[in-house]
């Protein structure tokens, strides 16, 4: 009981002698200072580049059949490229999905960064060769359109089983 005590007066005297040297208003307004940065510090930008950097370190542009090729940075999921496909192209007797995830990669050749779309092909079942799980720049899932954590194959024409994803180049990010 003897720490409580001592504990308590610690803390009447610190209140005591703040409201002695302090208005009311000015503790008010201090708080809602300091309240207000705190809510705000989320929304600065931070800088993910060493998160793409991580990737590009052992990325290659040979190989589309490894999970190291440098369009793969966010890709999650079999390769078409392994699957009957190539790197943009669904494999015969499959169809892309009609939405997709993005992402963006650098390209070791000329280390400029490329925005990447990633839809899975759908229509047969998974292919099951050439797994990756790139989770490059992914965000939770509230922000689908960069978390591919989802099965993609929603709308598409053929049915909805997934089998494998392609990597789609859109441009320069």
């Amino acid at each position: 009981m003897q720490r409580s005590n001592l504990f308590d007066g610690l803390f009447e005297r610190l209140t005591r002698d703040l409201a002695g040297r302090t208005s009311r208003r000015s503790f008010l307004a201090t708080v809602a200072k300091a309240l207000g940065v705190g809510l705000t510090l989320p929304l600065l930008p931070v800088d993910r580049t060493g998160r793409h950097q991580a990737f590009a370190r052992t990325a290659q542009t040979n190989d589309p059949t490894e999970c190291t090729y440098w369009r793969y940075c966010a890709i999650d999921g079999d390769l078409c490229s392994c699957c009957g496909g190539s790197t943009n192209t669904c494999p015969p007797g499959t169809s892309p999905s009609p939405t997709s995830w993005v992402g963006s990669c650098i390209n070791p050749s000329d280390g400029g960064t490329y925005l990447i779309s990633y839809r899975d092909c759908c229509g047969k079942d998974s292919c099951g060769r050439c797994v990756c799980t790139g989770m490059e720049g992914e965000m939770p899932i509230y922000r689908p359109q960069l978390n591919s954590d989802i099965l993609w194959c929603f709308g598409a024409d053929s049915s909805m089983v997934y089998h494998c994803s392609s990597a789609v180049l859109l441009g320069k990010a």
